[in-house]
């Protein structure tokens, strides 16, 4: 799939929750929903090209733009002025473990409108990066069926600690025992963002309810922004995947749209 900033073929529409209001894109004509939630880059073509093929696969995808602009013009890379935005936010947690991010309050409903104007069982979510734990944080409501954290790397001090409260924790967790919802996690095996000990918890918190998926570095784009810059892979559905049949990260689009489409066609 072609590389455009051209997003014609998505709606916009603004969302209140919270008292906050932000835009979010959309598109899929029909389906369950997925709330697929950008990286610490907002919106971007690579972002874009992942939602196109979730609609393709039957979903109706909300992406919710927390950060940057409503459109596929924001470079892969964090600017400076990003970067202190986020550090003077108060509806990301950055540092501190067992904590949910403020933002997820806003999310949480967004999954419930969503269900509520897609039907279907419940609804997916993906977060990636900055906000790839918010898919767990969100799991405490029952409308999401399946979360999954691409990348997860909050809290950024802490490689081992979850972005998620202990009470929080404790719903999601008690969910998986007793109503058998699955998680599922995708990292690059050397990933200095999103380290090997996150997934070394969510098992021990998780056990077999949780699968973590570890990518070689090797299968990483060569021609990412990240790759050019001398640095490992981080991103496995965007920046750093190969758009090609066979590559490894191309099989983890066809893998996670399975989990969706296990957990919510029915």
């Amino acid at each position: 799939m072609t590389l455009t900033t051209d997003i014609a073929d998505f709606a916009r529409r603004d969302f209140t929750f919270a008292g906050k209001t932000k835009p979010v894109l959309l598109i899929g004509d029909s389906g369950p929903a997925i709330i697929v939630i950008h990286e610490v880059y907002g919106f971007t073509p690579t972002l874009a090209r992942f939602c196109r093929w979730l609609a393709d696969a039957g979903f109706r995808v909300y992406a919710p733009i927390l950060l940057g602009t409503p459109d596929a013009t924001n470079p892969e890379r964090i600017t400076r002025g990003r970067l202190l935005g986020l550090c003077v936010s108060r509806e990301f947690t950055l540092f501190r473990a067992n904590r949910s991010s403020p933002i997820v309050d806003w999310l949480k409903p967004l999954a419930r409108q969503a269900h509520q104007e897609c039907g279907g069982p419940g609804v997916g979510v993906i977060g990636m990066c900055l906000t790839g734990g918010f898919a767990l944080s969100m799991a405490v409501d029952p409308v999401v069926l399946a979360p999954v954290l691409s990348q997860p790397g909050m809290p950024a001090t802490r490689p081992a600690g979850l972005d998620i409260s202990t009470s929080d924790l404790a719903i999601v967790r008690r969910r998986s025992r007793e109503s058998g919802l699955e998680i599922q996690g995708y990292r690059f095996d050397g990933d200095p963002l999103s380290k090997a000990e996150k997934f070394t918890t969510l098992r021990r918190e998780f056990g077999d309810a949780f699968t973590g998926i570890e990518i070689p570095d090797s299968a990483g784009n060569p021609d990412s922004p990240l790759a050019k810059a001398g640095k490992p892979p981080h991103s496995v559905f965007t920046g750093d995947l190969i758009d090609a049949e066979g590559e490894i990260t191309k099989s983890a689009v066809q893998e996670v749209t399975g989990f969706f489409t296990r957990a919510l066609v029915r």
